[in-house]
């Protein structure tokens, strides 16, 4: 199966709950992540993590799926071939 590149944005509005799930499920995906950013944005209470990933379009689903499952955690992926 062919990988893809890009680029998945996770916005979290409960990171008291949350924050422990998001970075175990991301430990679990390390292997496709590339480099990982995050930011904490304190007017609106969300912290925002951006990651590069390079992966089949299977497995970025499965992270993505994982990650939206959360309640309070709000995902986005942009994929492009390699």
């Amino acid at each position: 199966m062919d990988k893809r590149i890009g680029t998945i944005t996770i916005i979290i509005t409960d990171r008291a709950k949350q924050a422990q799930k998001v970075n175990q499920i991301l430990c679990d995906f390390g292997e496709m992540v590339i480099g990982r950013m995050g930011l904490p944005f304190a007017p609106g209470g969300r912290h925002i993590i951006a990651l590069i990933v390079h992966a089949t379009t299977d497995g970025i689903g499965a992270l993505t799926g994982k990650l939206g499952a959360l309640s309070g955690v709000s995902v986005r992926a942009s994929l492009t071939k390699v």
